[in-house]
């Protein structure tokens, strides 16, 4: 299948694609008039970048789940190696968390100080 037609079939754009395969993700064979063309395990594998993207993974942790993006991995148990790169993304999403609940805070402050009015803390929360 070519690009836009694996685009179609994940819900996602030739240009994440492209980012993909670049980064190693997935691969492409070059039709004689030099388009990608991808096998239909693509759809899977694609489906499964999704998933762990979605999921708060970057791409360079993704590397990790190379061997099982072919199956399902939603299903599948975790390897060490996957389960560290997961626990660790976790932990910087939740240092930014905290970051940014610390600025809304300040904010929050700043807002109540300078009006007067707690009126402005309800749309801080």
């Amino acid at each position: 299948m070519r690009i836009g037609e694996l685009a179609k079939a994940t819900g996602t754009t030739a240009r994440a694609l492209r980012h993909y395969e670049q980064a190693g993700l997935i691969t492409s064979e070059r039709a004689a008039n030099d388009y990608r063309v991808y096998d239909e395990r693509a759809v899977v594998r694609v489906r499964n970048i999704r998933y762990l993207l979605a999921a708060g993974l970057t791409l360079d942790d993704v590397q990790v789940f190379l061997p099982c993006l072919d199956g399902d991995v939603a299903a599948a148990p975790p390897s060490d190696q996957g389960l560290r790169v997961a626990l660790e993304r976790l932990a910087v999403l939740n240092e930014r968390i905290a970051a940014q609940t610390e600025a809304r805070d300040r904010l929050a402050a700043a807002l109540r100080d300078t009006t007067g009015s707690p009126s402005h803390e309800a749309t801080a929360s």
